[in-house]
Parts: C-alpha cells; sequence; structure tokens
C-alpha cells in the first residue's frame, strides 16, 4: 500500500470516460463566465463538484458577496461527483464501531448525525431551490452475506440505539431475516437484511443546480482551466493560482480537489489518496417488479460490497439499475485502484462482474436481459480517501488562508454539502449551529497529517466482536 500511496495524482485526465449521468452534458458544461482570468480575486475555488460548488454558493449568499473564481480542469463537475451511483446513504453503522473506539461515544453519535442529516439537507436544498435532480426519498436496503458483517451490524446499530437514543432517526434501522430478505427484497441466500432510510438522486444535475445559483450570484466559473501549481505570496497569506491561461492572486485559496488534493499541495501525499472505482447503467431484466424497486440497494459481504440505485418512475430511461463497486474481484483484492487516476478506462474483469451480478443476486426476479443488451453504460470515477478515514476540512496548519474540504471516502453525498458549509462557516469564524454539528474528527490538524494511510477503512468485519460499552 506504501507504494501505492506514493504515486502522484497529477491533474485529472482529458477525454475520460462519460458517465450515464453527463449524457448529454450541461449547458453550463463548458462555460467561461469571463473570456480572460482575472488577476486578482478575493476567492479562488479549485473544482466544481459538490464541494467546491456548495462553498461557492454559501460564500456568494453573503452581503455583501466577495468575488470568487472557480477552476475546472475539465468541464462542470466532471470529477467524482458527476461520476457517482446517485446514491444518498447513511450507512453509519458500518463505521460506529470504529469511530467510538477511537473518538469516543460523543463523537461518534456526532458524525453519525451529521451524516444524516447531510443526506437530508441535499434533498431538502434541491426541494426548495427547484432543482431538477431526480430527487427520491425512501428507504434503502443492506442484503449481508457474511457471517462477521452479520454480527458487527447486529452489534453497530445496538450500540447507535444506546448511544443516540432509540428514538434518534439516525439510529433507526430495521434487521429482516433470510427468509423476509427474499420474500421483501428479492434477494435469495443472504443471511438477512437491514432497512433504514436514504435517497438517490443525479448528484450531476444537483451541482448543475447549484452551480447555475452560483452563477446568479457573480459566481466566475472556467472550465478547462487546470490549477497547475500555488504560491504563497507573502506573509499576510496572499497566494497566487497558475493556470495556462495565466495566473491569479486572491486573498483566499479552496482547494475542492479530493483525490487530487496532494497535486497541488504535496504535503497531503500519502494523506489523501485516489481510488478509482467502477459503475454501470443496466437496463432492468424482463422479471423485475413492473412499479420498481421499493428501495436502494447495498450487497455486503466478507471484504466489499455492491451499491444499487434503480432509476425513479418518470425519469430518463426509468428503471435503470445503477450499480457500482467490484475492484475486490481485482488482484490483491483491488490494490491496483489505489493511486490511480486515470478515468479515461475502464477493467473489464470488474465490468464484467458488475455486469453479472445482478442477475445473481436477483435470481429468479431479474429474467431475461432487454433486446439491446444488460449494460445501458459504463465508467470510472476517481474518489478521495484519507489516512484515518475522515474528511479533512480546514486551514493547511501553517498556511494562512489555504483551505481545504476533500477526501470523502466515497461517501460525498453524505458528507459533502455540510462540510461545505461548515468549511465557509470556519472562514467566517464559525457559527453556533455548525460548531456543534460538524465532526471534530474532519478538522485538518498537524497530528492527522502525520497517519500513514492503510487503505479502506470501516469494510472488513472481524469476527471476534467483543465490543465493550463506554458509559
Amino acid at each position: 500500500m506504501e507504494d501505492r500511496a506514493s504515486i502522484r495524482p497529477g491533474l485529472p485526465w482529458s477525454n475520460p470516460t462519460v458517465s450515464y449521468w453527463q449524457d448529454p452534458p450541461a449547458p453550463i458544461s463548458n462555460h467561461r463566465t469571463s473570456p480572460e482570468l482575472p488577476n486578482e480575486t478575493d476567492v479562488v475555488i479549485v473544482g466544481s463538484g459538490i464541494t467546491g460548488s456548495t462553498i461557492a454558493n454559501e460564500i456568494l449568499s453573503q452581503e455583501p458577496p466577495p468575488s470568487v473564481i472557480m477552476l475546472e480542469a475539465r468541464t462542470a463537475c466532471s470529477g467524482a461527483t458527476g461520476r457517482n451511483g446517485g446514491h444518498t446513504k447513511h450507512a453509519s453503522y458500518r463505521s460506529f464501531l470504529d469511530n467510538m473506539h477511537v473518538h469516543g461515544k460523543e463523537e461518534a453519535a456526532r458524525i453519525a448525525r451529521f451524516e444524516y442529516r447531510c443526506m437530508k439537507a441535499v434533498h431538502s436544498f434541491a426541494r426548495d431551490n427547484n432543482i431538477k435532480c431526480d430527487s427520491w426519498e425512501g428507504d434503502t436496503v443492506d442484503v449481508i452475506y457474511d457471517e462477521g458483517q452479520w454480527k458487527r451490524a447486529k452489534t453497530a446499530v445496538g450500540e447507535m440505539k444506546r448511544v443516540l437514543g432509540k428514538d434518534d432517526p439516525a439510529a433507526e434501522y430495521t434487521f429482516w431475516g433470510a427468509d423476509e430478505a427474499a420474500n421483501k427484497f428479492l434477494a435469495k441466500g443472504s443471511l438477512g437484511a437491514l432497512s433504514y432510510e436514504a435517497g438517490s438522486l443525479s448528484a450531476y444535475k444537483f451541482v448543475i443546480g447549484v452551480l447555475n445559483l452560483a452563477l446568479s450570484k457573480g459566481l466566475n466559473l472556467q472550465t478547462a482551466t487546470p490549477a497547475v501549481k500555488i504560491a504563497k505570496n507573502d506573509t499576510i497569506g496572499s497566494w497566487t493560482v497558475e493556470t495556462p491561461r495565466g495566473s491569479i492572486k486572491t486573498k483566499k485559496l479552496i482547494l475542492a480537489t479530493n483525490g487530487y488534493s496532494a497535486h497541488l499541495c504535496p504535503v497531503l501525499q500519502g494523506i489523501i489518496v485516489p481510488l478509482r472505482g467502477h459503475m454501470t447503467a443496466q437496463r432492468q431484466g424482463s422479471a423485475m417488479p413492473a412499479g420498481g424497486l421499493s428501495t436502494t440497494y447495498s450487497f455486503i459481504y466478507n471484504d466489499g460490497y455492491e451499491y444499487m440505485i434503480q432509476r425513479p418512475q418518470g425519469s430518463k430511461f426509468e428503471g435503470d439499475i445503477m450499480i457500482g463497486g467490484g475492484s475486490t474481484m481485482l488482484p490483491d483484492a483491488g490494490l491496483c485502484e489505489f493511486g490511480t487516476t486515470d478515468d479515461t478506462i475502464t477493467d473489464p474483469v470488474v465490468i464484467d462482474y458488475l455486469k453479472d451480478c445482478t442477475a445473481r443476486y436477483f435470481g429468479q426476479y431479474w429474467g431475461g436481459d432487454h433486446p439491446d443488451g444488460r449494460i445501458r453504460k459504463a465508467w470510472t470515477g476517481i474518489m478521495g480517501y484519507s489516512a484515518d478515514g475522515f474528511p479533512l476540512v480546514g486551514e493547511l496548519p501553517d498556511e494562512k488562508n489555504l483551505y481545504i474540504a476533500a477526501s470523502f471516502q466515497g461517501l460525498g453525498m453524505v458528507l459533502s454539502f455540510l462540510t461545505a458549509k461548515a468549511l465557509v462557516s470556519m472562514i467566517n469564524g464559525w457559527d453556533d449551529e455548525n460548531v456543534d454539528i460538524f465532526p471534530k474528527a474532519f478538522q485538518i490538524s498537524r497530528e492527522r497529517l502525520a497517519h500513514k494511510f492503510r487503505g479502506r477503512l470501516h469494510t472488513k468485519a472481524p469476527m471476534d466482536l467483543e465490543v465493550k460499552s463506554q458509559s
């Protein structure tokens, strides 16, 4: 893992695979607010995904609004947000025991509640601002095939109810036995399942909506303008951002660069590590329910999982199955995907696995394939993972006015939106709401920058599940 973590991420690759969500591209995908780059500005944001767009909209909602330039290496929302699985899912029980062991029960509870609130806030914001992004809210189900994972889930949910309180919505889970899972969720051969609140949407459409709001408030968006280098100007903390089209001097510099962050900030090399993920959009089988599945899904086994939504009624290609994962099928459980930023290709081993797993999971309920074939589209995207399994958020130590919000562990849709708002609150000196709800474990520190990268955390379940309750 050390060798993979030491690979420099570089800039995003040109001509990436086109995700299902980005076809067709949004009208602002190649937007440049001004033909030339301004020489100076109050704020530069690097990155136009859910984090960068939310930061921009939040900053520009201030009175009076500062001048803000957003730099995007490729097209608008061309990174991980525009390439994900469309899931808004707070599977907090998966990490709760680890979080409680390392950070204590209060912080573990704060993280779980933050994930739940963020999930709800994304859908609420879309609704309140009339962003048409196929937003759907309902339940999800985790179908579990491994004894260790099943025991861990039972233990974790029990601890969550004890610590958060049984009536806390962030701790509301329902367990189902094997027969119930087969009958209710059409998933045979499991040990059982648990269901809880979740949702789905087109994250690409959501971010394009947020960017349009920010543009209406004065954002200067510059696509196809990669930030190639940053430099501190003086002791008061202004920065210069170099691009192929010229340089910009800024009072504050914000990196919303996720897996690519170490390219501009070498101190993050081996602290934030890219991980390539695979996604497919599949035409549903002929025997699947005509009215659509009632939940979204994850299928959890010993050392990994797949995640799946179905496109809601009334959306483009309604009924399509969006399923991703499968990297653990590669040699060394997908070690080669760490440190990889090439999203111009897909791996046939992973795509073949994802193609086969839908019919395998649903068995007789899948039926025959669509005449046009099972796979409608396959693509890759680059996520960011940190050494301790949490986002890194805040002003970098000893780097005045250089801020970051990155490394969302593949959970951007239940972390990034409120994290972006919290970062703006930090920049402005905090407000009472954010200082209370934002996890301290997410805030960047010298101590966290000293951690050694160990790979993706919270996925494997040890068989020894003795948990000592913390009073």
